[in-house]
């Protein structure tokens, strides 16, 4: 492969990870409200994994000429999404304003009690299992690598899915790093600010909602 290519790709591709969207929202939800930031981040690094994969074996372009595969993974994927972002909004309402003691975790003189090792694992699989979804399930992602990888292989180098699963995995790792440190950066910055904290959360809650709906009529309406 050519070494230009290779860094114009991650260039690029580091350009789309620093782009707000759905990821961002759930990567903010996920650093304000998860115990751990790890497993809804690598949900999210997974869902990337399981879409490059299908660019790599040829499954994607198939997806992709096909407009009732395409609109059928179009009204999953947003009917999640939009799901995920209700649910979000319902949970701030449970939380009665007290976002951060409830995200934190507190003994019972405080706050919830703590959870058990069981409960704790069983959290950790739902955040990942969401995190894969955002990603994975996404349309709009499986269509702009499907179309920005291409243009970064090298004629007559390497097999082009050995390429593409090279540039993919670039791509995966630094949205590994970006979705990160926007986790880490709403725990650190938002935690300690109830109310701001509760005002970035209702707005990933309603980008999400917003960006879910638009997803089911850009797909249901001819």
């Amino acid at each position: 492969m050519e070494t230009a290519l290779v860094l114009q790709f991650a260039l690029t591709a580091g350009l789309f990870s620093l782009m707000p969207g759905a990821d961002w929202a759930y990567a903010i939800t996920a650093g304000l409200r998860s115990r751990s930031i790890v497993p809804p981040i690598l949900g999210l690094a997974s869902g990337y994994v399981v879409v490059v994969s299908v660019i790599a074996v040829g499954v994607g372009a198939v997806v992709a000429s096909s407009p009732g595969i395409l609109t059928a993974l179009t009204v999953v994927g947003s009917c999640y999404i939009l799901w995920l972002g209700v649910t979000t909004l319902l949970g701030l309402k449970s939380t009665d304003g007290s976002l951060v003691t409830v995200a934190a975790g507190t003994d019972a003189a405080t706050g919830p009690a703590a959870p058990t090792a069981a409960d704790a694992r069983r959290d950790s699989l739902q955040q990942y299992l969401h995190g894969m979804g955002v990603s994975g399930i996404n349309p709009k992602g499986l269509m702009l690598l499907l179309a920005l990888l291409p243009q970064f292989l090298t004629e007559g180098g390497w097999a082009s899915g050995v390429q593409i699963l090279l540039l993919g995995g670039i791509f995966i790792l630094e949205i590994l790093v970006v979705y990160s440190g926007v986790a880490v950066a709403a725990r650190s910055l938002l935690r300690s600010r109830p109310r701001l904290s509760m005002a970035v959360s209702v707005a990933s809650g309603l980008f999400l909602t917003v960006f879910g709906t638009w997803l089911l009529l850009d797909a249901l309406v001819v």
